[in-house]
């Protein structure tokens, strides 16, 4: 049965009048693993959401509670040997260490934080960590940050000390959504253009429950991949710095090898398919962008090998369910989530069929939010 996020952001044993400092996860409609390849790509922001909320602390460290985890941590700010832990703390470490080293000077701060982000699922939970808690240690700093900017600390942060080689769009989906708004953004530049939603259709995810093993290993493997295709391309266009400025007919004349060239055919055709569904949604054609999801799964199954049996069972039960325009896994992939563009009188019996078939076929229940697109990050009124 699918769910309709309701957020709180109450917590426990914090004091009336605490600061809290929200920030939403994403969904990628389409344009996957096209970010790290300066590409394309449309994510918007949903209401399932990351909060934390801050005090001052007089010490200048970091007392950081989970209520997920229930675990607490502590860091000194301004450690020049900080060192990732390998668990859920780093990605909050990583942002204070990230702003001091980039000459933001943080007060001493406890901080709480509590999300309803499922964790792996695709819908980046990290992200969302990450600009809350920056907005957090920002604010009670008495430091302004544009939203491009914050999310390009973030990043940074996770690249740089989490080890995680993501790329920009999570960050800014978190930073800059828009509510009833997906963003066509270019991964390259940052330009971004607001492409709207259609009030009657539903943003349905569907949980697979399932991580793969492989998910960390095979990010960084397809991102080394797509560097190489990068560098055998180079001598016939020297004005290639990535995937997305390759056109689709170079590729058989490159004689690449056929994994290098099944990942690069899935990028350039990707990137193609973003701008066509911008397009297409701008023009309410929702069944022309519905398509052009399903034509994303299929690459990003056989060409780009993220995909995986549970994912393609979800989508494939999506394809027969009555009032879905589209369906396909989002994320990186390797488990995690599926994102079914659905006529909203739709939803409640997209949610009863995927689930009896899914559960039917493989003997789990799948989590399914009922989802729309809200505003990037925030400060809200109270704890």
């Amino acid at each position: 049965m699918s769910q309709r996020p309701e957020i709180s952001n109450r917590f426990e044993n914090v004091p009336a009048g605490t600061r809290v400092f929200r920030a939403p996860s994403r969904v990628n409609l389409i344009g996957e693993h096209t970010d790290y390849n300066g590409g394309f790509v449309m994510p918007a922001a949903i209401n399932l959401a990351t909060y934390v909320a801050v005090e001052p602390y007089a010490e200048p460290r970091l007392v950081v509670d989970s209520e997920n985890f229930h675990e607490q941590r502590e860091f000194p700010l301004a450690d020049s040997a900080a060192e990732r832990r390998g668990d859920w703390s780093d990605y909050v470490h990583g942002v204070a260490v990230t702003l001091d080293r980039s000459g933001f000077p943080l007060a001493g701060a406890k901080l709480k934080i509590r999300s309803e982000v499922p964790i792996g699922s695709g819908l980046s939970s990290s992200a969302a960590l990450e600009v809350a808690t920056a907005r957090a240690l920002l604010a009670l700093s008495g430091i302004s940050l544009s939203a491009p900017d914050l999310a390009r600390l973030c990043q940074r942060a996770e690249n740089e000390f989490v080890g995680v080689n993501c790329g920009i769009m999570d960050q800014f989906a978190c930073c800059l959504g828009q509510a009833g708004h997906a963003l066509l953004l270019d991964c390259r530049s940052l330009d971004y253009r607001l492409v709207p939603l259609p009030e009657d259709v539903r943003l349905m995810i569907c949980d697979s429950k399932v991580r793969h093993r492989l998910s960390s290993g095979g990010y960084n493997q397809r991102r080394a991949e797509c560097e190489e295709g990068v560098r055998l391309l180079e001598p016939h266009d020297p004005s290639i710095r990535s995937l997305r400025d390759a056109p689709i007919e170079m590729l058989e004349r490159a004689a690449l090898p056929d994994v290098i060239l099944r990942r690069c055919r899935h990028v350039i055709t990707e990137n193609a398919r973003v701008m066509r569904a911008a397009a297409a949604l701008e023009a309410g054609d929702l069944a022309l962008f519905g398509r052009l999801m399903y034509e994303s799964h299929r690459s990003l199954r056989d060409d780009y090998e993220v995909s995986c049996a549970e994912l393609d069972l979800l989508v494939q039960i999506a394809e027969a369910v009555p009032g879905v325009y589209g369906s396909r896994m989002t994320g990186a992939g390797f488990g995690g989530c599926t994102v079914s563009l659905v006529a909203s009188e739709h939803a409640s019996g997209f949610a009863r069929s995927v689930s009896q078939e899914y559960r039917r076929a493989i003997g789990i229940e799948p989590a399914i939010w009922d989802c729309q697109a809200v505003d990037g990050a925030s400060e809200v009124t109270s704890a």
